[in-house]
C-alpha cells in the first residue's frame, strides 16, 4: 500500500467503516501544498476494496493537477464510498461519513461526483462543514458542462482554425447531467450531434429535443466526427479504442480518459488532437471552490473563462514543443504543485 502511495505523491490515504450503517469509504488526500484537498464523493458498487482504493487514489491526483491548473488555492483529494448491494438507510450512511470527513480537521473537503446527490451532501452537512455542492451551494453540473463548452471552442480554433462551432459533428457519450447539458449548448451553436448513454431515455430525449443521431454505445467511437467528447466514467482511450477512432480532435467531461499517458502519445501520433480531461472539465471543481469560499456567481463564471485561454496555451506549447498537449499539462501541473 505504501508503494502504491509512493508512486502516486500520495500524502495520505484514509480508511473507515461503520458497520451500523454499511459505511465503507476511502479518502485519498494528493497534495496540500496549495490549499486543503477538494474533490467529490463517489458511490459506486466496486468488484474488491483494491479497485476502489485505486479508483481514489487515481481520481485524487486528477484533482490536484485540475486544481493547480485551475488556479485554485486548493490540493486534491477524493472519496469512494463502496455502495453495498443492500442499505437500510442511505441517509444514516452518509450522515457517518460526514462524521468522518470531521475527524480530517478541514484537511479535505467533499463534493459531489458519479452516484451521489446534493441530498447527500446536505446529509454530510449534518456532521461537518467540510463539504460543498449542498441544496444550498448548487448543483456544479452546468458550471462543468460550461467549462467544456468553452473548451471545445478553444479544441475547434486550434484543430480548425475557427471557434465557430456551427457545422461540425460531435460525438458525445454519455448523457449525465454534464453530458446533456454540454448537448444542449453545442445544440444551440448549429452542431451536429451523435449521441449515446446506457440510459434510452436521456438518448431519446436528445433525440427529440436537440435534433441529435443515437448511435450504440459500443459503437459511437466508431463514428466519424471532427470531435469526439467523452462525458462519461473514464479509461475510455486505451490500446484497443484508439485505433477504432476517426475523429480529428477529442475534449470532453470524463475524468481519467486515458487508461495511460502513452495513449496521449498516440493520440498525437495520429494527428488527434487531445483536450487533458483535467483542464478542460475543471468547471465543477472551480464551482464548488468558489462557492465554499462564499465567492459570487460572477466571480465563478470570471474564471471559468479562463478554460478556454489555458487550453490554447497548451495547444501552442505543444505545437512548439512538438508533444502531446497532455504530456504538457502534466508538466505544468507537476511544476506548480512540486516545484523545480
Amino acid at each position: 500500500m505504501f508503494a502504491l502511495m509512493e508512486s502516486a505523491r500520495l500524502e495520505a490515504l484514509h480508511l473507515a467503516q461503520d458497520p451500523l450503517t454499511g459505511l465503507q469509504a476511502i479518502i485519498a488526500i494528493h497534495n496540500t501544498r496549495r490549499g486543503p484537498a477538494l474533490g467529490g464523493c463517489r458511490y459506486l458498487a466496486y468488484a474488491d476494496t483494491d479497485s476502489a482504493v485505486r479508483d481514489a487514489i487515481r481520481l485524487a491526483t486528477g484533482t490536484s493537477y485540475k486544481a493547480a491548473l485551475a488556479g485554485l488555492a486548493q490540493g486534491g483529494g477524493k472519496a469512494v464510498i463502496i455502495r453495498p448491494a443492500h442499505v437500510d438507510n442511505r441517509g444514516a450512511l452518509f450522515e457517518a461519513f460526514g462524521r468522518m470527513i470531521d475527524t480530517l480537521g478541514g484537511r479535505y473537503i467533499t463534493a459531489m461526483d458519479s452516484g451521489t446527490s446534493s441530498a447527500d451532501m446536505d446529509c454530510i452537512a449534518q456532521h461537518t462543514r467540510h463539504v460543498t455542492s449542498t441544496t444550498a451551494a448548487g448543483d456544479p453540473s452546468p458550471h462543468t458542462a460550461l467549462g467544456v463548452y468553452a473548451g471545445i471552442r478553444a479544441t475547434a480554433e486550434a484543430r480548425f482554425g475557427s471557434t465557430d462551432l456551427q457545422g461540425l459533428r460531435v460525438a458525445i457519450q454519455g448523457l449525465g447531467n454534464v453530458g446533456f447539458a454540454l448537448a444542449e449548448q453545442l445544440a444551440a451553436s448549429g452542431v451536429e450531434l451523435v449521441v449515446a448513454d446506457l440510459d434510452g431515455g436521456r438518448v431519446q430525449l436528445a433525440v427529440e429535443e436537440l435534433g441529435a443521431v443515437a448511435v450504440n454505445s459500443a459503437e459511437l467511437l466508431d463514428v466519424p466526427c471532427d470531435i469526439l467528447a467523452p462525458c462519461g466514467l473514464g479509461g475510455v482511450l486505451n490500446g484497443e479504442s484508439v485505433g477504432r477512432l476517426q475523429c480529428a480532435a477529442i475534449a470532453g467531461a470524463a475524468n481519467n480518459q486515458l487508461a495511460s499517458v502513452e495513449i496521449a502519445d498516440e493520440l498525437d501520433a495520429r494527428g488527434i488532437l487531445y483536450a487533458p480531461d483535467y483542464v478542460i472539465n475543471a468547471g465543477g471543481l472551480i464551482h464548488v471552490a468558489l462557492t465554499h469560499r462564499g465567492e459570487s456567481l460572477q466571480a465563478v463564471t470570471a474564471h471559468l473563462a479562463q478554460i478556454g485561454l489555458r487550453l490554447s496555451d497548451i495547444y501552442a506549447h505543444a505545437q512548439a514543443d512538438k508533444r502531446s498537449p497532455a504530456r504538457i499539462a502534466d508538466a505544468l501541473a507537476e511544476h506548480l504543485l512540486y516545484g523545480g
